[in-house]
């Protein structure tokens, strides 16, 4: 990977906030949709290597309470299953680096340590 990934869908706010956190400080980076690109469970296993399987899964979400997780009482196997096959389960945004950062979630503070 040679530039930055912002993962996520562009009408969630916390992924807007991200956005223009890059682009006003003109930092190059590819916006990957997970309604036009879903990722594969590689890539949610390389992030998994970096980050907290709790830290990746959006609990508060309206996919997690539509889905009924939250009665299934599920092990990390079986959240990692349904973040392969539902990404909007993703916490987003997620914001992966060129030197294997994984930032889950827009916070502006851990933005700056790591990118400027």
């Amino acid at each position: 990977m040679t530039m930055l990934r912002l993962y996520g869908i562009k009408s969630c706010d916390s992924v807007r906030k991200a956005r223009k956190f890059l682009t006003t400080r003109h930092i190059d980076f590819e916006m990957v949709d997970f309604r036009e690109r879903p990722v594969t469970c590689d890539t949610i296993d390389r992030w998994l290597s970096k980050v907290d399987i709790d830290t990746l899964l959006n609990r508060r979400g309206t996919t997690y309470r539509t889905l009924g997780l939250k009665s299934m009482d599920l092990d990390d196997d079986g959240k990692r299953a349904w973040l392969c096959k539902e990404n909007m389960l993703i916490k987003r945004p997620v914001l992966e680096t060129p030197q294997g950062d994984v930032i889950v979630g827009f916070d502006e503070n851990r933005y700056k340590e790591i990118l400027l």
